[in-house]
């Protein structure tokens, strides 16, 4: 049982995106030595402690920055600040607990190995939806984002989505547990395998070609990343230093766009809250922003904090805000994010835990409530996602489903260091391309800023504490996934194929 535990710990190290050495396809050892835990597991109590102690070291060894923005920007110290990923990762590896505990009964009440398979699969696609659920979310270790880097083995993102591939590496694990019980599960398993191989293949290769009209339309696209120090970022006595960089950076990439000029609409990208100070109200520095986008001719993204009135209780609401400025400098819109970060933007049980935000300049934010897409005119639609959102499924689903065009991914990754989480980030950020088949433009403040295909590929990238610009063209498309299309019912399944497990395995149980 101890080999099970390091071989799912180590498929997971070396499989999810770090800075020394990943390796995709070793994310397959992590559910596959969970399927031998559950197997060999002498006892349904056993697969689950063991279970849980072997997601407990795969999660910890991938989220073990987490400790990082607590000790660095919350001012615990690094006794208090270690072990906080220890303790969430308990959280997480009682899911892969329970996933061995689903495969110890399976195994015990001798489901046929192809059923077995299948039941793996709905399992664990069931997991990952509802880690993505439970406690507020947080389905930041998604299986299928290990693949990321290899664009051909992530199509099928495109068909069950994120959360559905995972399932499928989870069922095709699982088969090679079982590859020498039944030769349907060798056929299956080899058939599995090719099939995602050649549909990806086929996928970024043209087929199938999407229809004239939903080609979409072209767009100039410009991210800037200032990389400024977080330490410094909410000092009031910086905020004209950060502006003048930003509109330094801003110059210098309509002087790009202007080298290549193509007559397509221009759209630049600035990170999440880039702006500390709220841009809504009337100031010197807001008049320079406003000029800024007049004089170019181009839309222009931005973030800062915003506030509204809460008629509820006639309090004011803040909100972690992104603006939208057409070209003659007005704000055309703006989204507030809905889905905010347990004790970086708000502290949730405030009355109860002693923990309080990382940032204490400004108060806890809201969520903002039913945004449509920010229009930009010229037939495109932004559909914003701020830092965290772009691990969810549904928020993408939302915006495509609201009419956006193009996904638009603003971040402050400056969190997290030089660690494993902007890579991560990223890697979460390609499989919402692929799901939704739309491009995405994702600026941070530090790094990685990135455009997107809606096939997964990476067309421009930046490298971590740069200040940078990166230019490209991108299409704003109407098209959509299967995916998108079987969102909802596709979800009623996976929860009908657990029922149909669970209430069979019970059955077998009374016979």
């Amino acid at each position: 049982m101890t080999a099970c535990v390091a071989i799912s710990a180590l498929g997971a190290w070396l499989g999810f995106a770090n800075p020394y050495l990943q390796v995709p396809a070793a994310a397959l050892f992590l559910p596959l030595g969970l399927c031998l835990i559950g197997f060999r597991a002498e006892s349904a109590k056993t697969a689950f402690m063991t279970g849980w102690l072997a997601g407990w070291l795969a999660c910890l060894g991938c989220l073990y920055w987490v400790a990082f923005p607590v000790q660095h920007y919350g001012g615990l110290n690094w006794l208090l600040a270690a072990p906080c990923p220890a303790l969430m990762c308990l959280v997480l590896g009682a899911y892969h607990g329970l996933f061995c505990l689903a495969m110890h009964l399976a195994a015990r009440k001798k489901l046929a190995p192809a059923l077995i398979c299948l039941f793996a699969a709905a399992t664990w696609t069931f997991m990952e939806m509802l880690s993505a659920t439970l406690f507020s979310g947080f389905p930041w270790l998604s299986l299928s984002s290990s693949l990321a880097p290899w664009p051909v083995a992530v199509q099928a993102a495109s068909l069950v989505g994120a959360f559905g591939l995972s399932g499928l590496m989870a069922g095709l694990a699982c088969a090679m547990c079982l590859w020498r019980r039944s030769n349907l599960v060798k056929v299956l398993a080899a058939g599995l395998a090719a099939g995602l191989l050649c549909f990806g293949w086929l996928r970024m290769n043209g087929w199938p070609q999407p229809a004239p009209d939903a080609r979409g339309r072209l767009l100039d696209v410009a991210l800037v990343q200032g990389d400024i120090d977080q330490s410094l970022k909410w000092k009031r006595s910086y905020q004209s230093a950060t502006v003048d960089k930003y509109l330094g950076l801003g110059r210098r990439a309509v002087t790009e766009l202007d080298s290549e000029p193509s007559g397509a609409p221009r759209l630049m990208i600035w990170p999440e809250t880039c702006l500390p100070f709220y841009f809504q109200d009337d100031t010197d520095l807001r008049l320079r922003l406003t000029d800024f986008a007049r004089e170019n001719r181009l839309a222009l993204v931005l973030g800062s904090p915003g506030y509204s009135l809460d008629t509820r209780d006639n309090s004011v609401a803040l909100h972690n805000r992104a603006y939208l400025l057409d070209g003659l400098g007005l704000i055309s819109g703006w989204y507030d994010k809905e889905h905010l970060v347990p004790f970086g933007e708000y502290a949730p049980l405030k009355e109860f835990l002693p923990i309080g935000k990382l940032v204490e300049d400004i108060g806890d934010f809201r969520p903002g409530r039913a945004q449509r897409p920010l229009d930009m005119g010229a037939g495109a639609r932004l559909g914003m996602l701020i830092c965290y959102e772009v691990i969810f499924p549904d928020l993408a689903q939302e915006r495509v489903r609201s009419g956006a065009g193009l996904l638009v991914s603003i971040s402050n990754d400056a969190w997290f260091g030089e660690t494993s989480a902007p890579l991560q980030h990223l890697s979460l950020s390609i499989m919402r391309a692929v799901e939704q088949g739309r491009w995405l433009a994702r600026a941070t403040n530090t790094g990685i800023s990135a455009l997107v295909d809606p096939l997964g590929r990476v067309t421009a990238r930046s490298g971590l504490f740069e200040a940078r610009v990166l230019t490209g063209k991108v299409r704003s498309t109407m098209d959509k996934t299967a995916f998108n299309h079987i969102f909802d019912v596709f979800k009623w399944v996976i929860y009908a194929l657990v029922l149909l497990f669970a209430g069979l395995l019970a059955l077998r149980r009374r016979r």
